[in-house]
This record gives structure tokens, sequence and C-alpha cells, in this order.
């Protein structure tokens, strides 16, 4: 097996989630059993606003308890400005980038209504006027998007194709407020820290074949992808942040041992044929051939 180098990138708006979790174990597990294999760890607390004080150090915290540790030093977007800068100037070098100042309002009333999951698709408002005249409001970057397809087969979820203009639309790079889109970061991030493989939430499967054009436009190859089931309640709803037992800090301060956790997470991956509690090592010595996911359900016993 060919070394790789996975990356768990956690939104610190609070503590460590099951779901969280559920991609760290993934990322680590896929890293630690390929030859020099590296796990990073990058926090995404680029939107200022929604960072919760103390989340970051907790989700650390929570992540050494799990015994998932981490190669080299932590990444933080908020240090990482001037490569976002960067990168939209070299797409703007190539005529990628114009300015909108388009509301919301403004696109509800020509663009069609999206069908249930689906976004709303973006048409075009912007897209040939003149840059230079006066704007209504402070301006949200958009990058101009090809009428093709662009498809990719993901490691768990197979085939996926999807056509960025008839499907997105030009999207957004940067906010009006100068906030950078996630699509543009977690570009540029994972192909300044060498990730080649992605795991992630199935919740992020449609954003993929965005994140893929920006990087052939940076003039790289992206990374290979996995995106696996979102975590479920006892009724397989998807889990809320609110779910009674969906934090990895609440089932500790329960007595809930980390083997315990790691075992739920590891059968639920198709790392391990049962959800015995298992360390470790225990799943370094995995013969699963590659992740095999299904949604984790959370133990009735797990829930107060």
């Amino acid at each position: 097996m060919t070394s790789i180098v996975t990356r768990f990138a956690p939104s610190p708006t609070g503590d460590l989630h099951l779901g969280g979790a559920y991609v760290a174990l993934a990322s680590w597990w896929l890293a630690r059993r390929a030859p020099a294999g590296r796990y990073l760890l990058r926090m995404e607390d680029i939107d200022a606003p929604r960072v919760v004080a103390g989340s970051s150090e907790r989700i650390v915290t929570d992540l050494g308890w799990l015994g998932l540790a981490w190669d080299e030093g932590m990444v933080a977007q908020s240090e990482r400005l001037h490569l976002y800068a960067a990168a939209i100037d070299a797409l703007t070098a190539r005529g990628l980038v114009y300015p909108c100042d388009c509301s919301r309002a403004d696109i509800a009333r020509v663009a069609s209504a999206p069908h249930a999951g689906e976004e709303t698709v973006y048409p075009g408002l912007c897209r040939d006027r003149d840059p230079g005249r006066a704007m209504k409001r402070a301006p949200a970057l958009r990058v101009r998007v090809p009428d093709e397809e662009i498809s990719f087969d993901d490691g768990v979820a197979g085939r996926f194709v999807q056509n960025c203009a008839r499907d997105v639309g030009d999207f957004v790079l940067r906010r009006g407020d100068g906030v950078y889109a996630y699509q543009l970061v977690v570009v540029v991030d994972d192909l300044d820290m060498g990730v080649t493989d992605v795991v992630r939430g199935a919740d992020l499967l449609a954003s993929t074949p965005r994140q893929i054009f920006l990087a052939r436009m940076l003039g790289a190859e992206a990374p290979r992808y996995h995106h696996v089931p979102l975590v479920v309640d006892a009724h397989g709803e998807r889990l809320a942040k609110r779910t009674p037992g969906a934090h990895v800090r609440a089932l500790q301060e329960a007595g809930i041992p980390p083997e315990e956790i790691l075992g739920e997470l590891a059968y639920a991956l198709g790392i391990t044929p049962s959800n015995a509690p298992c360390s470790l090592g225990d799943l370094l010595a995995s013969t699963a051939p590659q992740l095999a996911p299904h949604p984790l359900r959370i133990p009735p016993r797990w829930i107060p």
C-alpha cells in the first residue's frame, strides 16, 4: 500500500461530536495502516462568529482521550488567510473571479425553486456585468464554473457526477463580509498540506465536484474522497448536536470507556467484525481491506 496523508478538520463550534469521532477514526485508520502514512489535524475556524471559545482545546483533549494522536502540529485556518488570498489572486488572473452584489432576495426572484435536497442555483446575475460599476453592497467574489460534468469515484459512495453550472452555478469564494468560503479554503488547505485522502460526512458529497474544479484551476489534482454515512439516533434520524449521548465528552463523563466507543465506531466503519470494545492496537491489526461503513446508530445504553 502506498503512503497516504489524511486529515481530520473539525469546526470549533462545540465539543467533539460522535460524528466527528467517526470521521476522525476513519482518517486515523487509513493513515496508520499505510507505510509512512500521516494523519493531520486542522481546525476550521475561518468563520469567527461561529467559533465557540475554548472549543478547539476541548476537541483536542477529547481526541487525545480516544487516543487518536495526529502527526505534526495542529493547523488553524485563521492563521492561513494569506494562502486563501493568493488562491483568489491566481484564479482572478485566469479571468475566473467576479464581484457579485446580489442579495439572497435578488437570487430567489430569478432562480428556479430547488427540489428537496438541492441547492438554489445561482442564476448568473452579475456574471457579465461591469465589475467597475457602483455596488449596492459589499460584494462577494464568485468563480465562473464551466458547463461541463465533473465526475469522481468516491471510496464509499461510488461514482458521482455533477454539472456545476446546471446544479450549482457560479459559487462564492469570499463572502461580502470578507470571510473566505468553505469551498475555497478546504481546497487550498488540502493541497498545501499534501492531503491524499479526505474522509468526511456524506452531507458534503455534493460539494466535491466544486472542489475538484477549484483544485484543477489551481494547477493540482484533488485528493481521493471517502464520504461516510452520517451518525443517527436510536430512531434512525440524523444525530443533532443537542441529542443526548451525541458528544464524546458527555460519554466520558457518563463513565463510558474509550475502548467501548472505539469498538462501536470501528464496527460501523467496517474495520472490525463486531462492536466489541477494542484498543487502537486491535484496529491496526484489522485485516479489513478498506472502509465499508454503514450509519452509526447510538447504542441505547449511551443515552441518559
